[in-house]
């Protein structure tokens, strides 16, 4: 690990005016993901400006009913929270199948969206990776991809996102609010995440030292509670998503009135499924149907020889997800 400056920031003006002066500096929250990168070798900050203590450590409702979830509230506080947990169950759900009890007590709500790709390649600097170092190449391509993306891919890059909560808040048209040298802004969280295009370095829209503080979850008083999130995995403890849905359905008189899809571990970033969507919207729910959505939305894949698996899988999860929802609605 190479050498580097540790400040403590005092405030959100302190923190972005600390980075804005350190061109090669970071954010240090909980430091799950960025640590281990430093101790790899992948990231080499000289300075950690250490974010841990400012005051975005709550989970609030607001006069219109959206809940704003601080960027520093901690993953094990956010997946037990009893509002999160009536109104967003997909969202507890994401963050237990994320990650081990010890990880989700340090692990923050604004690192979690921001890490980076778990790709073997990307994590070992003795390989050609374009994420980590543009031009070099990507070695997945002709190596091991079995856990890569069939989704929005480029030829510079294939890898995917790991975050699980991310999944879950794309799903529920999660807005993020951030701040920064240049003053606050708030966008969707699916428009933090970019494709890989000819940038695959490039994760995020974040520019140098812009903080996020928050993020909101709309009012979505029936399809939201009426939620679930699945993951697939190669064993049950803790590993990333081979494939995972998240999917929020609002369900009457055998007519989809309303469905929220978003994938994870197929793309390079948290997967908003809208043509999946468009095909259930106003439709009778059926296993035909559900069939048919999965693959109007899978049309587009581009598998490698070892991740083609990923197209029947992703199928039959978010299938078998909207019949369980369907199933669970028409309860007495």
């Amino acid at each position: 690990m190479n050498p580097f400056r540790y400040e403590r920031a005092s405030d959100a003006s302190n923190a972005i005016a600390l980075l804005a002066q350190a061109p090669n500096g970071a954010y240090l929250g909980g430091g799950t993901n960025l640590i281990d990168h430093m101790k790899l070798g992948v990231r080499h900050p000289d300075l950690l400006v250490d974010i841990s203590r400012l005051p975005y450590d709550h989970i609030e409702v607001l006069a219109d009913g959206s809940v704003r979830i601080g960027a520093m509230v901690r993953n094990s506080d956010l997946a037990a929270d009893r509002t999160i947990r009536a109104r967003y169950p997909l969202v507890s759900q994401a963050l237990l199948a994320g990650a081990s009890g010890q990880l989700r007590n340090l692990a923050t709500t604004g690192g979690n969206l921001l890490q980076r790709t778990r790709c073997v390649y990307f994590q070992d600097i003795s390989k050609p990776c374009n994420k980590r170092e543009p031009g070099s190449g990507c070695s997945a391509r002709d190596g091991y991809h079995r856990d890569l993306a069939i989704l929005g891919t480029s030829q510079d890059c294939i890898a995917t996102h790991p975050s699980d909560m991310a999944v879950a808040l794309v799903a529920l048209d999660a807005l993020v609010r951030m701040q920064g040298p240049r003053g606050e802004r708030t966008i969707p969280l699916i428009d933090l995440y970019r494709l890989p295009g000819d940038e695959p370095q490039r994760d995020t829209v974040i520019t140098h030292g812009e903080l996020i503080t928050a993020i909101d979850l709309p009012p979505l008083p029936y399809a939201a509670t009426h939620s679930r999130y699945r993951k697939v995995r190669d064993r049950a403890s803790y590993a990333f998503a081979l494939v995972s849905v998240a999917a929020a359905l609002d369900f009457a008189d055998g007519v989809i009135r309303d469905v929220r899809i978003a994938f994870g571990g197929i793309a390079p970033m948290p997967w908003r499924a809208k043509k999946a969507e468009a095909a259930l919207r106003g439709k009778p729910a059926s296993e035909e149907l559900f069939r048919q959505a999965a693959d109007a939305e899978l049309a587009d894949a581009q598998p490698l020889p070892g991740n083609a698996f990923k197209i029947p899988l992703t199928r039959n999860t978010m299938t078998r997800m909207l019949l369980d929802l369907v199933e669970e609605r028409n309860q007495p």
